[in-house]
């Protein structure tokens, strides 16, 4: 497949992609969870068998329907009849309301623990986050300037912002809720976008070496094609994987494989059609520049 050939096409379609993740990420903006806004966070005990579904099947009940608590984060505790759960924050009449619902599903209902989670924690986790995010990107930077060079590693960073903010984009499409979980969801796309882009990259240093007489577009459009088996294998057995856990997985972590499945199809792509590319016209640009002053030292 020539895909030297098709990279500026594939420069547009990027561009639209981002450009349409951008907006929407103004408008509607983000679905921000608790663990960023603030929320209520609510530990009980009770008699009967419980399971998350089961748990939410309570919450999203009609006799709660006024409350709009369907979404809440449901999490099981050590003891198979303890739970917490976790939504915007309720009043007390509320809270009330939903222990008494709780009661007469379950039977036996213990306040273990009511708290308010204020966004003085959410903001501290957006740093957390932020400064994860920002480390990670500088040890990718450090890691490929040492192993290959300072154009891989920028070419590199690139694919995987592209990658992050087409996730970002499809949550704030699909309103679906962005909370910790999610943090440590993208932080695991960064790791596997990047490792698909190095065994490419690790391919065309290879063959810059081996094919000297080449040029540089045939070296990338031969390395792509060498590498792109084992990128779809590689891919398509880590999508199988994710689809099931976001199929079957359950509600408490549908977000988390969500972004996953997003994820591993965007840095799949990203690999293939954004990294090496962008290395490709950088080179390019440089080569040109070159050339050109060579001819006006000539002229001269």
């Amino acid at each position: 497949m020539n895909f030297v050939g098709l990279r500026h096409k594939f420069f547009t379609v990027s561009a639209v992609l981002l450009l349409l993740s951008v907006i929407f990420l103004v408008f509607p903006g983000l679905n921000l969870g608790i663990d960023f806004t603030g929320g209520t966070l609510m530990e009980r005990r009770v008699d009967g068998m419980i399971t998350t579904e089961t748990i939410r099947a309570v919450l999203a009940d009609e006799q709660l329907s006024h409350l709009d608590i369907g979404t809440a984060v449901i999490q099981r505790l050590d003891s198979p009849n303890d739970f917490m759960v976790r939504t915007r924050t309720l009043a007390n009449d509320e809270i009330a309301e939903v222990d008494q619902a709780l009661d007469q599903a379950f039977g036996g209902l213990v306040e273990r623990r009511t708290e308010m989670v204020g966004p003085v924690i959410g903001q501290e986790l957006v740093r957390q986050a932020f400064w994860a995010l920002l480390i990670a990107a500088f040890g990718i930077l450090g890691y490929v300037s040492l192993r290959f060079e300072y154009r891989f590693a920028v070419a590199a960073i690139i694919a995987v912002l592209h990658d992050v903010i087409l996730v970002l984009g499809v949550f704030a499409i699909t309103g679906r809720e962005i909370n910790s979980p999610f943090v440590a969801a993208i932080l695991t796309v960064v790791g596997y976008s990047i490792n698909d882009t190095i065994v490419i990259f690790d391919r065309v240093r290879e063959n810059l070496r081996l094919r000297k007489k080449e040029t540089y577009e045939e070296v990338v459009n031969k390395s792509l094609n060498q590498t792109l088996s084992r990128s779809i294998n590689t891919s398509l057995t880590t999508l199988i994987v994710v689809t099931l856990l976001f199929i079957f997985g359950g509600s408490s972590i549908s977000d988390f494989a969500f972004a996953l499945v997003i994820g591993v199809l965007a840095g799949t792509y990203s690999s293939i059609f954004v990294a090496s590319p962008v290395w490709l016209e950088w080179t390019l640009a440089i080569q040109k520049k070159k050339v050109s002053q060579v001819a006006s030292i000539t002229n001269k």
